[in-house]
């Protein structure tokens, strides 16, 4: 399994169990609306906020999104109730991240859908290592990996493109919108892209310290050096030694911030930036967003190039 457990909500067995036992409940009538609604909407199942984002971008009106991730949560923990896993069983397409979400694995393995897109399979995984830095990162074997492929554009752009040819599959009717709709994501993506190529192009340093290993392949793409005090799993407690790498990492690269993110705590964050007399700031893996902001992808995503530009001293 890729990520280690953060909250232990149940012992291993019983988590198990429950999870059987929701399986079972929802292959006996779950009271879903399978895989279309009455208005001949496609039922669409996603299975975080970076896949719910594409489904709504790319279906438009023809599609209704479920996010299995409730808004401002953090996903890798997540824990399916029965309607949830009946969700995914009748769903008409289902997005997910094979080996992000144990259990959203689980429902997908039991679900009746047709239509069922893997990010992972579409855009394969690296291994970033927990070291000083990203080392270019190297592929990954079965479900390991780093999962945060929506953070370099081009590669969430190759996503896209597979979830509009899914959503082609499962609604012949209304391809042409669907392609229509991931043309002009993809060309969004296009330009994002450039906006950080160009943006991060002249910076005095080129190295960054957050608290989260999720920016591996936005580091990798930009020619920038992740250093991470925790690995891909948010809330693991780095030891004592691996803070100490991390302060002279620091020094050494002349960093002037330690980034934290939206949905997990900063004090560790805090603690590190104090340590060594810098500031902190967000940059934002978007792996969810809180209930009610006006916030997407994109405006998130070019927050984030704007606070990179200013820890890194880059050039107007």
């Amino acid at each position: 399994m890729m990520f280690r457990r953060r909250i232990a909500t149940a012992p291993i067995a019983l988590t198990a169990l429950a999870v059987t036992g929701a399986l079972a409940l929802s292959a006996c009538g779950s009271g879903t609306t399978g895989a279309k609604t009455a208005d001949g909407k496609v039922n669409v199942v996603a299975a975080f906020y970076p896949l719910q984002y594409l489904a709504e971008q790319i279906g438009g009106d023809h599609v209704k999104v479920t996010d299995l991730t409730a808004p401002g949560t953090e996903p890798h923990d997540l824990e399916l109730t029965a309607k949830q896993v009946g969700a995914v069983q009748d769903a008409g397409a289902v997005l997910y991240l094979k080996g992000l979400q144990p259990t959203v694995d689980k429902a997908v393995a039991q679900s009746k859908s047709k239509y069922v897109v893997d990010a992972a399979a579409l855009s394969p995984l690296l291994d970033h290592h927990l070291d000083e830095g990203t080392d270019g990162g190297t592929p990954a074997k079965g479900n390991t990996g780093d999962p945060h492929t929506w953070l370099d554009p081009t590669r969430y752009a190759t996503v896209a493109k597979g979830v509009g040819a899914e959503l082609a599959k499962a609604d012949p009717a209304n391809a042409a919108e669907y392609q229509k709709n991931t043309d002009a994501l993809v060309a969004e993506l296009g330009t994002l892209n450039q906006s950080f190529q160009t943006g991060l192009k002249s910076c005095t340093r080129k190295s960054f310290v957050t608290s989260h290993a999720a920016f591996g392949y936005l580091a990798d793409t930009y020619g920038l050096q992740q250093i991470a005090i925790n690995g891909v799993d948010p809330e693991s407690e780095p030891t004592p030694a691996r803070l100490a790498q991390i302060q002279q990492a620091a020094k050494d690269s002349g960093v002037t911030t330690v980034f934290f993110e939206a949905l997990v705590s900063p004090k560790l964050a805090d603690t590190v930036a104090k340590d060594l007399n810098l500031k902190t700031a967000v940059l934002d893996p978007i792996e969810g967003v809180k209930a009610g902001s006006p916030d997407t992808y994109l405006t998130i995503m070019q927050q984030n190039l704007s606070n990179l530009r200013d820890a890194l001293g880059c050039a107007s």
